[in-house]
């Protein structure tokens, strides 16, 4: 009974049942996570074992500070596109070492953490024109198709075109257009667990087809021992130079409004948004210190959140289920693209529904909107493509006259944007 109490299940219409199994779905979507981002970090010079017990701290840790102090369906793990960032730019490109590089995100994090808990949060969120907010969710949501179509091999690179049509007759495409038949059924007849049903049917056709085969899956799991190497090791030894606030800046810009972005897009009780802004931003803190990259509002908690999480307990699940993940890689490895790469289809096609919201009479509002549709997904980066249309919409409304339409928090945020990039091309 206090449970239910303290995450307000009456309120929110929910049961432990819906919950649990919506934090299930989200953790099987994001694990993923897991071993990629401790490739990335490797790259980066973090050794592998210890990367990958970072990785999951980090996310246990951050889905533990939503699920109790935002009561949101919503999960933190290290987030992708900020992890290529910290290894390919802080590290290989602007040459931090990897202590410093997670040095510089410590303290990125602690300038999130003043924005997320003072005024300037809610000066942000107010500030965003709702036309804008929108096109976020819709971008997200064709990203995530996008990224579905991508895992699933759908869509494949190509040296003319860019992208083109896979190949339909190989196993993985097979097996993702049948999980994806199969689960769009169980969807659109309501039956519960609609999304986790989908993937469990996909890994196994994935076997039936020989996408993947359990005799090729071996792994121990990491020496904990090992992760002394990488805990708390952070070097604050550049912090007097101009390339270490420099990637700084950077790495500040990405989490603050790639969080706020996010969350706008998955949030639908916005009274949530507050503190699981906050939450995002303790979580990103906690990163630097126990050696990641930052964590990041993942937008594979759209699936979650699809099956039925409404509150905390969701996150709680999902990053409970992190830990026991260190040894039971072997299990998680067994889960193909193919059976994920569905989820993310109907999640984004899902999420697109709030292109219906933007006014396509006027100008100034769609336009900056079709910015960030169309360039989150072909940036592969949700910050990018928002700062298009952030950009766009101050300069529109001044061409037309309009400027008693803008307010100044909106033009301060197009004017770090256009800073952001000046410090990029840099």
């Amino acid at each position: 009974m206090k449970l239910r109490r303290f995450f307000g299940f009456n309120e929110y219409g929910s049961t432990i049942k819906q919950e649990v199994m919506a934090g299930v779905t989200s953790f099987v979507t994001i694990a993923y996570i897991i071993i990629v981002n401790a490739s990335f970090l490797q790259e980066a010079g973090i050794p592998y074992q210890p990367a990958i017990i970072a990785t999951v701290l980090t996310s246990f840790v951050g889905c533990i500070f939503m699920g109790f102090w935002a009561n949101a369906p919503v999960i933190l793990t290290p987030g992708m596109g900020i992890n290529a960032f910290f290894t390919y730019v802080m590290v290989q490109s602007m040459g931090l070492a990897w202590q410093e590089a997670l040095a510089a995100v410590f303290i990125a994090s602690l300038i999130f953490v003043v924005v997320a808990f003072s005024r300037f949060a809610s000066l942000l969120s107010h500030a965003v024109p709702q036309s804008l907010k929108d096109a976020i969710t819709v971008g997200i949501g064709f990203f995530l198709t996008f990224i579905g179509l991508q895992k699933g091999g759908l869509v494949v690179s190509d040296a003319d075109t860019f992208v083109a049509l896979g190949d339909l007759g190989s196993p993985p495409v097979i097996v993702t257009i049948l999980t994806l038949i199969i689960t769009v059924i169980l969807f659109s007849r309501n039956v519960k667990g609609n999304l986790l049903l989908g993937v469990i049917a996909g890994t196994i056709l994935a076997l039936i087809f020989g996408v993947t085969e359990l005799s090729s899956v071996s792994w121990r799991g990491p020496t904990l021992g090992s992760y002394q190497d990488v805990f708390n090791v952070m070097s604050f030894d550049r912090i007097t130079s101009v390339t270490f606030w420099m990637v700084t800046l950077s790495v500040t810009m990405v989490i603050v409004f790639e969080n706020m972005g996010v969350l706008h897009g998955l949030l639908s009780d916005k009274k949530k948004y507050r503190r699981a802004y906050q939450a995002s931003a303790l979580s990103a803190v906690t990163s630097g210190l126990l050696g990641s990259s930052p964590t990041m509002t993942a937008v594979e908690s759209a699936s979650g959140i699809n099956t039925g999480g409404k509150t905390g307990v969701t996150a709680l699940i999902t990053g409970l289920l992190f830990i026991p993940a260190l040894f039971l890689m072997p299990l998680i490895q067994l889960i193909p693209d193919s059976a994920i790469a569905p989820i993310l289809i109907i999640i984004g096609a899902l999420m697109i529904q709030n292109i219906q919201n933007i006014d396509l009479q006027d100008f100034t509002e769609w336009f900056p909107a079709f910015l960030i549709i169309a360039l989150i997904p072909l940036t592969s980066s949700i910050v990018d493509g928002m700062a298009f249309g952030f950009i766009a919409y101050p300069v529109l409304k001044m061409a037309q006259g309009r400027t008693n339409e803008i307010n100044a928090t909106i033009g301060v945020i197009a004017c770090l944007f256009i800073l952001n990039f000046l410090v990029y091309a840099i």
